[in-house]
Order: structure tokens, then C-alpha cells, then sequence
């Protein structure tokens, strides 16, 4: 994948993807809260923890390198 279109997927996954996880995250805690079996804060915590950073792991490799210069592109010797 170039780097112009990783940098595209990026910004689609921050400013499209991550908002509808977060909709989606909130909406699974709101309804194991709403249960009649309440959850030991220890096993919400981790829960909490587990949906917060889950959704950067498998999109690692779209944001790796992209705050680097392009490698691709030519480089503009002076002389």
C-alpha cells in the first residue's frame, strides 16, 4: 500500500472508523451495566482497558510510519 493511501485510511479510520467504535463500545458497556448481574468493578476496569486500546492494535500497521516524510517521494537535491 503507498504512503499516500495508508495516509488517507488513517485519517478515514480517525475521523469515521473510531467514532462509530466508540458509538458501538459505549453502546456494550451501557448493556452489561443495565443487567441484573452487576460486574465486579475489577472486571469492568479490564473491560474498560480492553475495548479503549483493542481497536489500535489490529490498525497498527496503517499508522505506522505515517508521521514520517514520504519514502516514496523525490527527494529536492539543491545544487
Amino acid at each position: 500500500m503507498t504512503y499516500k493511501a495508508r495516509k488517507k485510511l488513517a485519517l478515514f479510520v480517525l475521523v469515521v472508523g473510531l467514532p462509530i467504535y466508540i458509538i458501538v463500545a459505549a453502546t456494550i458497556m451501557s448493556n452489561m451495566m443495565t443487567r441484573e448481574v452487576d460486574l465486579p468493578l475489577v472486571v469492568e476496569f479490564i473491560v474498560y482497558v480492553a475495548l479503549g486500546i483493542g481497536w489500535a492494535f489490529p490498525l497498527k500497521w496503517v499508522f505506522k510510519g505515517i508521521g514520517q516524510p514520504d519514502p516514496d517521494a523525490p527527494e529536492n537535491r539543491q545544487k
